[in-house]
């Protein structure tokens, strides 16, 4: 049809039949829906199905995990380099809509939800078709057959509904990610067809339930998880995964002259070809050094450490900026600056709260397995730490907000509303852990209740990643992880083990739970697992490792509280890393043995890397050491010594 509207079901010749079995709508008792749709057609028929459910819309928000967070913040202004699916009413522009539908691969879980006036309504269906002795049927887990079809979900704030659809629409644009947006194309090779008399039936489960605030959501994803979960394939062992990727670092990655690491490595015919990506950390610098520091300490590799402490060393006595008391972000050939390759995505040019309060965390992280596991005290290093963070508290507002933006010139915040900001409490809270220094804790609790209640409370976590225009994100939470760990074990307060799990359970709305039917190669080809990788953000939509860094934050939170829900899946996102790199050399189609990139396409999203014949691939064809430092980061602490005993 050459229209885009849904027209119901009888006007094309199809019958639908709607039972519900039994349920109260309750997260482990959802309402069982059983619909059955029948081809009476005497020709075959080809279309998308749309099913739909209305709830009494009022001030909805709108939770499809890894996709739509509230309304992606269709609030705020939209004018940004960095487009990505917002929600607005009335009559919105691109790139806000006030309704989406997507492929049911883009959800890190098959579940739409809706929070509205203190209820949760929800809909969970499988996320793709199968065919089974030539039956169509919805996939479910450990079933046999073979991949059919995609489906669908959808929301609208305009109509109050949340949908499910056999076949599938990108709609109104598919995001390939922030600057490749497609139109929508109705019917094409996302339908389904259904011969004359053919039948399939769909199983719908609908939530209704109270809840006092968004974070009601995960009850739900929590049962959603258990029902469609498949654990990531048999990889390395733990020990192999650490030695392998280390080694691959440590011998291609090095820059000697330049006292870091590259930021990518490419392999064109057996010529390296480094990015020179220089950065105090996040995507260089000590996201990479201090995770080799501890691997060398592991693996007892000398040239490894010598390594890791030449460019930790470099950083402590070349990044500080007088004028402000902080580290500079960026550098290159020597030279020192804010303007990393991130610079011209920003609104406001100065130091990033996100860059400094992580290159402290990882310092202070190098300073403790130097002394634990080496005997090697850097006093030097704590007292760089000390001054730092003071700069940093120095620059909160009313709120307890750490900024997101410090000007170069005094180190006074000039740009905040933003969650990146909180690595400034992870390293405070870690920092007074250290030097058993308790004098900041009416601080360090005011700030973390406001990052509580203003952020997490409400599902919605932004401006971490600085190229994103403060996009929702899965990046920023992993430091309120590490900052409340700390504040636990610093006051014993059994608050921040409850605000611990909120945390948890929204990076695992991020996270995997099946392994998605991917069907690009490499991934495609090798088996590769999504079940355990975390999402990025609802602007960047491909997997990256970042997650694996709170693998201690897991560990710990399980021996406090015995909980199987963060057990299985901290073993999930073990087992991902374990599997996500070259275990020989080519087995991703590049690159050597240990060799592992940041970017893995588990849907449409960010497909545009190419192979030599102008296929696409659904990885990055390179090395990317902070890629690997964050599955290293997450294997050599205390799963480490735990394995070890």
């Amino acid at each position: 049809m050459e229209n885009t509207d849904y027209l119901d079901i009888s006007e094309v010749g199809l019958q639908g039949i709607v039972k519900i079995a039994n349920g109260k709508g309750e997260p482990w008792n959802p309402i069982k829906t059983r619909v059955r749709i029948s081809n009476c057609n005497t020709i075959t028929w080809t279309g998308i199905v749309h099913i739909e459910i209305s709830f009494p819309a009022a001030s909805p928000r709108f939770f499809l995990p890894a996709f739509m967070y509230g309304r992606n913040r269709g609030e705020t202004p939209q004018n940004v380099h960095c487009k990505y699916p917002r929600l607005r009413d009335d009559t919105p522009t691109f790139p806000s809509s006030s309704w989406w539908m997507v492929r049911g691969d883009r959800l890190s879980h098959p579940i739409a939800l809706v929070y509205d006036s203190g209820k949760i309504y929800g809909l969970s269906a499988s996320p793709y078709l199968v065919c089974s002795n030539g039956v169509k049927h919805q996939w479910i887990p450990d079933e046999k057959g073979e991949f059919y079809q995609y489906n669908g979900y959808s929301c609208s704030i305009s109509k109050g509904t949340i949908g499910y659809t056999l076949g599938y629409e990108n709609a109104p644009f598919l995001f390939v990610n922030s600057q490749i947006i497609k139109e929508r194309v109705p019917l094409s090779d996302n339908c389904i067809t259904l011969e004359p008399g053919e039948v399939i039936d769909v199983v719908l489960d609908l939530y209704e339930y109270d809840s006092e605030s968004e974070l009601g959501v995960n009850e739900a994803i929590e049962e959603v998880y258990y029902r469609y979960h498949q654990s990531p394939r048999s990889g390395s062992n733990k020990k192999t995964t650490v030695s392998d990727l280390a080694q691959a670092i440590c011998q291609d990655a090095w820059l000697p002259d330049y006292f870091s690491y590259a930021g990518q490595v490419y392999n064109e015919n057996g010529r390296y070809r480094y990015n020179k990506i220089f950065s105090i950390s996040w995507t260089n610098g000590l996201s990479v050094a201090t995770p080799m520091l501890i691997a060398s300490l592991r693996l007892e590799d000398e040239r490894m450490r010598a390594q890791a402490l030449s460019c930790i060393t470099y950083i402590i006595q070349n990044s500080l900026n007088p004028s402000s008391g902080l580290l500079y972000d960026a550098y290159n050939d020597g030279n020192w600056s804010v303007k990393g390759w991130w610079f011209d995505g920003l609104f406001t040019a100065g130091h990033s709260s996100y860059l400094s309060g992580q290159a402290i965390f990882y310092i202070l992280k190098a300073y403790e397995y130097e002394k634990k596991l080496k005997n090697c005290v850097h006093d030097d290093w704590i007292e760089f730490c000390e001054k730092v963070i003071m700069k940093l508290e120095q620059a909160k507002n009313s709120d307890n907000e750490y900024p997101y933006i410090i000007s170069e010139s005094t180190g006074a915040g000039i740009e905040y509303n933003s969650f990146g900001g909180v690595w400034c409490l992870a390293a405070l809270s870690y920092y007074c852990w250290i030097t058993c220094n308790n004098s900041y804790l009416k601080s360090m609790r005011k700030s973390e209740a406001h990052y509580y209640i203003s952020y997490i409370k409400h599902m919605e976590c932004y401006g971490a990643p600085l190229d994103t225009c403060k996009t929702i994100d899965s990046e920023g939470i992993l430091a309120y992880i590490k900052a409340v760990k700390y504040l636990h074990m610093l006051t014993d307060d059994v608050v921040y083990l409850e605000h611990m799990r909120d945390a948890f359970c929204y990076e695992f709305s991020f996270k995997f739970c099946y392994n998605s039917p991917i069907q690009i190669p490499p991934l495609s080809k090798i088996g590769w697992s999504s079940c355990g990788g975390s999402v990025t953000s609802v602007s960047n939509p491909h997997i990256h490792p970042m997650s694996n860094i709170v693998i201690d934050e897991m560990l710990y939170f399980i021996k406090q509280c015995n909980d199987d829900y963060i057990h299985d899946r901290m073993m999930d996102t073990i087992g991902w890393g374990c599997q996500t790199y070259n275990t020989y050399d080519n087995e991703y189609d590049f690159g050597k043995k240990g060799w592992m990139s940041e970017r893995f396409c588990y849907s449409e999203g960010l497909v545009k890397e190419r192979y030599s014949d102008g296929s696409y691939a659904s990885t990055w064809f390179c090395l990317m050491p902070w890629a690997a430092g964050s599955i290293i980061d997450g294997l050599t602490g205390d799963l480490w010594e735990m394995e070890e005993k």
